[in-house]
């Protein structure tokens, strides 16, 4: 009986895996819809747990605003903190302001600075994530925790191995960062020889807004715009 029990439970599993292969299959065709239509973007991560009081809320509106007034727009990941400083900042300066949402248990919900018509909520972060990379002109990743870090490697990894166009990775904020980096340049680099000098080059590591606008310019001032695959 027992054995007729497991077998019955795990023919349930995988029908429920088989199922959610069209609720993947929802979130990718409503992404693609509503994205392909929002123009040149650049995406702002960060930690959703930064107040706006705090300095790096107030550094991220201000990247956000001179996004939009170089002629991008900014899509975050929708939520409090750095993100909201994000949809907040396109928002005053009059662009477009996207928030790509994901259900989460805590911290996540969304902030009110997005656009009524670009506001998508996602169940799977690796849809989500598919579309960050897929919409964005550039990333900047304001300080963070494991999810801002998440979407650094991705992008970094994704770059590295020619799986997407090449796009400007930009984190601001070099005392929040420097340790990573020196960590990458030290251990990963020099001691290990895990990465080549090359994949450095994708990183840029600033303090200011101004800085932000002069890696977009400087790379498509070269590049051009151009879908990212």
């Amino acid at each position: 009986m027992r054995k007729e029990q497991n077998h019955k439970g795990w023919n349930e599993i995988k029908t429920n895996d088989s199922w959610a292969i069209f609720k993947i299959m929802g979130e990718f065709v409503n992404g693609y819809e509503k994205l392909s239509k929002i123009g040149p973007c650049v995406s702002i991560f960060g930690s959703a747990r930064t107040k706006p009081n705090h300095k790096y809320y107030k550094l991220a509106e201000e990247v956000a605003k001179k996004i939009v007034d170089h002629g991008y727009g900014v899509i975050t990941g929708g939520g409090p903190g750095i993100m909201e400083a994000g949809n907040k900042g396109a928002h005053i300066a009059g662009g477009t302001s996207v928030g790509l949402n994901i259900d989460l248990p805590f911290e996540q919900h969304d902030n009110p600075y997005i656009d009524r018509d670009k506001s998508l909520d996602f169940d799977y972060f690796f849809v989500r994530k598919v579309m960050f990379v897929k919409y964005s002109q550039g990333f900047v990743v304001m300080p963070g925790g494991f999810g801002t870090l998440d979407e650094l490697f991705e992008a970094m990894t994704l770059i590295q191995t020619n799986k997407i166009e090449k796009f400007p990775i930009i984190l601001v904020g070099k005392g929040f960062w420097g340790g990573l980096m020196d960590w990458v340049e030290t251990t990963l680099l020099n001691a290990n020889n895990s990465i080549s000098p090359e994949d450095l080059k994708l990183i840029h590591v600033v303090d200011t807004a101004d800085e932000v606008i002069d890696i977009l310019d400087n790379f498509y001032n070269e590049y051009g715009l151009s879908p990212n695959f």
